[in-house]
């Protein structure tokens, strides 16, 4: 494995249980009748899929790690690809945190467009890679 790629992935196993610590958190909220959390039907909603999109976006980031290493792609854009699928664990469950933070919330608030921009980074760096990967060797 490329030393680059080792330490990304060193540091996303080291990210990895705040994942964890975001599902203790959730039961906590569901523990807690006054929490406020089942009150809201569409903030549970945006908050589950903020905690599972943090935890499958991790491991695909991880996944990725080997085949960047035999992608036919530039340094640079090797070190885009890996960071920015991990980047995308970020931005995609901050807009369903982040959209709806107080339990009386009606509607998501503008930052759930964050969604939006961790979707298309996804996009053009899974593509990216894939064409590396179907690029022939000389």
């Amino acid at each position: 494995m490329d030393p680059k790629s080792k330490k990304s992935a060193g540091i996303l196993f080291i990210l990895l249980p705040t994942v964890a610590y975001g599902g203790f958190s959730l039961l906590g909220f569901l523990l807690d009748a006054h929490s406020g959390y089942m009150d809201n039907p569409l903030r549970q909603n945006l908050w589950r899929a903020g905690h599972a999109h943090a935890g499958v976006l991790i491991i695909l980031s991880l996944v990725i790690l080997k085949y960047i290493d035999e992608a036919r792609l530039s340094e640079g854009t090797k070190q885009l690809i890996r960071w920015g699928v991990p980047s995308t664990a970020i931005l995609i469950p901050a807009a369903f945190f982040f959209s709806m933070l107080r339990p009386s919330d009606k509607q998501p608030n503008g930052l759930i467009y964050l969604a939006y921009i961790g979707f298309f980074i996804l996009i053009v760096t899974l593509i990216t890679l894939g064409i590396g990967l179907l690029r022939k060797t000389d």
